[in-house]
């Protein structure tokens, strides 16, 4: 890269200066058929976008391309990176595609900016669950950090959340899911009901869990409650005394070999489940699709307990301004708009504005994917390949069914830090 002399003002800023007022319009979302400005210099716009692997996908950066004209650079990263990135290397990204555990951690160190919910078109869409924690007026609000608790701030400068729905988001909802336990039915030998099965002496040597603290601790206090050796005030933010019997419990668990691994990533899940090696796990829906498409039994078993939820969204670095925050609002805007709901849906996760992703999927696919009901066709991958066939089932049935039945949401702690060590010291005994 050559050097630039101070007469050569970056592409950057240059952007920004002659386009602030162009960009700020067609962010606001008031014009429709951006101005010639926009038109002109939309392609040279390139927003750099991290995140967990989760929903960092090619596919999304090839129709961003293809719809709004500009580029998306993507970078995939496990979530303990995404958090430090986040945080000490703000300048790297433009927009930060993160989780909303890791939002508690990230929002309140300054480092991203509030979103101005009039500009997101589909804002009165999104699902309940971000807006004001829960699905239906009936629902009791999930334990640890659920997303409505980080999801506002209190005006457009601010780096403290609200207690209740503002003008300013966090992170626009993007992704969730209710994660459970994926078993191999055919090697199990029995009936699975209860996140304490997987402490069941039957399977020593054939379990595992996922190493990523801050959700593993919410798997391990699932399985410890289930298991009715802990009393937790709040699974999703534990006194450090809840913290010493948790994992007391699992290192014991660990040191009588019950374990056979803790896995960091996706494929780790897949290969552990795929070669038979453990036969009940923490997993998440597209590991276990991954493993079906093998030609290989594999459940993601309801539990009497419930699930546990997880969720992310879109977030904007602090930096960005002028035409390039125009371009992230438009990104933002489309990420919503149906498409992407859509190819999310068909991996098994959720999308945050469930209308505008129904346009964009077959009868059956809603059907089997969104309503519980039985394949009328072969269900397909987002790539085409087959994943389910006629007659098929959903585990775990509905949207309604399934996210109305969390339990708790992946947390931060007021304890984190204590948690954090406590659990390397876990992983490593």
């Amino acid at each position: 890269m050559t050097s630039k002399t101070p007469s050569m003002p970056s592409r950057r800023a240059l952007l920004k200066g002659a386009a602030a007022t162009a960009g700020a319009a067609a962010g606001s979302g008031l014009i429709t058929g951006f101005p010639t400005i926009w038109a002109q210099n939309i392609k040279n716009v390139t927003l750099r976008q991290f995140g967990t692997g989760v929903s960092n996908l090619n596919a999304v950066a090839e129709k961003v391309k293809q719809d709004l004209g500009f580029t998306l650079q993507m970078t995939a990263l496990d979530s303990d990176a995404v958090a430090q990135r986040a945080v000490t290397q703000p300048k790297s990204y433009d927009i930060a595609d993160i989780e909303y555990w890791i939002c508690k951690k990230v929002f309140p160190t300054g480092v991203m900016q509030p979103m101005d919910v009039k500009k997101i078109k589909n804002f009165d869409k999104i699902v309940p669950i971000f807006i004001n924690g829960k699905l239906t007026p009936e629902s009791k609000i999930a334990q640890g950090t659920a997303p409505h608790t980080v999801g506002f701030v209190e005006g457009k400068d601010s780096k403290k959340f609200a207690k209740a729905p503002t003008q300013w988001m966090t992170l626009i909802p993007t992704i969730y899911n209710a994660d459970t336990l994926g078993i191999r039915p055919d090697l199990v030998g029995r009936e699975i009901s209860s996140w304490k099965d997987i402490m069941d002496p039957a399977f020593k040597g054939k379990t595992s869990i996922l190493n990523i603290p801050s959700i593993g601790i919410m798997d391990a206090a699932m399985i410890c409650e289930a298991m009715g050796v802990v009393k937790y005030g709040d699974k999703g933010n534990m006194t450090k005394a809840e913290i010493d019997q948790t994992l007391k419990v699992m290192t014991d668990a660990k040191k009588a070999g019950q374990f056979r691994a803790f896995w960091k990533s996706f494929d780790e899940s897949v290969n552990l489940m795929a070669s038979g090696e453990v036969v009940i796990q923490s997993m998440w829906s597209p590991a276990v699709a991954a493993v079906r498409s093998k030609g290989i039994a594999c459940i993601y078993q309801p539990l009497k307990e419930g699930y546990r939820a997880w969720g992310g969204g879109l977030g904007i670095a602090k930096h960005l301004s002028g035409l390039e925050l125009a371009a992230a609002y438009e990104y933002i805007n489309w990420y919503l708009s149906g498409w992407v709901g859509a190819y999310l849906n068909r991996q098994g996760y959720y999308s945050a504005v469930l209308d505008t992703a129904k346009e964009f999927m077959s009868p059956n696919e809603w059907g089997y994917w969104m309503e519980g009901k039985p394949a009328t066709a072969d269900i397909l991958s987002p790539e085409g390949k087959v994943m389910e066939k006629v007659g098929a089932v959903r585990d775990g049935g509905s949207f309604s069914a399934r996210m109305g039945a969390v339990a708790c949401w992946n947390s931060v702690m007021d304890e984190d830090r204590y948690m954090v060590s406590k659990w390397n010291e876990f992983i490593a005994a």
